[in-house]
């Protein structure tokens, strides 16, 4: 997905295009890097199409669903839902393995962590189910890693503007 394509959307359907975007980055579908789109939703608001507080609302809510779509399916469909994922994306067995690991050792704590990783902060959720993670704590130490993580990226988009893309452009 290019950055023009991107910006198409957030114009022609604002804070929708927001949470959609952010949703399937956070369901770790290829083609939405969030170090793409959390600055793009912070060059967004900056530009006065929505506050700063509003985007990361939206971002936050988005990353929240999709970890809990993830925890569901890891939870109900185990590891049943998890050889297929494993099937169809070997490459990330060894994360998934590495996330059952921290779990396991430092439960809500190394999930709030594990938010904070690349690629292995959407992959948790998928674990933190099957292991029966209590829901309510789940949500709070996802909700926190999200709140940071999303305020970060976002932030950066918020206060660098387009110099964000020039430099890792």
């Amino acid at each position: 997905m290019s950055i023009e394509m991107i910006t198409g959307y957030f114009e022609n359907y604002g804070a929708i295009a927001i949470f959609v975007i952010v949703l399937l980055e956070y369901l770790n579908l290829p083609g939405f890097p969030a170090g793409v789109i959390m600055p793009m939703a912070g060059i967004w608001a900056a530009n006065g199409k929505l506050s700063f507080l509003m985007t990361m609302v939206i971002s936050v809510a988005a990353g929240l669903l999709g970890s809990w779509i993830l925890y569901f399916f890891g939870r109900f469909g185990g590891d049943v839902f998890l050889k297929a994922y494993v099937k169809k994306f070997p490459k990330q067995k060894q994360a998934i393995d590495r996330n059952f690991q921290m779990i396991q050792q430092r439960g809500c704590l190394g999930i709030f962590i594990s938010k904070l990783i690349p690629m292995v902060r959407t992959l948790i959720s998928i674990p933190a189910g099957v292991l029966h993670i209590d829901f309510m704590k789940y949500t709070v130490s996802s909700a926190l890693g999200i709140c940071i993580w999303n305020f970060f990226f976002v932030g950066a988009g918020y206060v660098l503007g387009d110099k964000v893309f020039e430099f890792f452009g």
